[in-house]
């Protein structure tokens, strides 16, 4: 699950859980809402620690002398 289908899931569980006032003798709509929400910030939170410490960081090593400024490189 992505940044923006969590977001989106936080979305229409909020509008489901706050917004429509449908009441049926089947489903809670509120409860569907809630559950929505939840699912959509666990994905954002699965979704943020996967970008923070998962990502790949295999960068090859730089050179310390470019960081320099132009007059001091030897």
């Amino acid at each position: 699950m992505t940044i923006g289908t969590s977001i989106l899931l936080i979305a229409v569980g909020a509008i489901l859980r706050y917004a429509v006032n449908v009441h049926s003798s089947t489903i809670n709509i509120s409860t569907v809402g809630l559950i929505l929400m939840i699912a959509g910030i666990l994905g954002l939170i699965v979704s943020l620690l996967y970008t923070a410490f998962w990502a790949d960081r295999t960068r090859p090593p730089r050179d310390p002398r470019l960081d320099e400024p132009p007059t001091r490189r030897y």
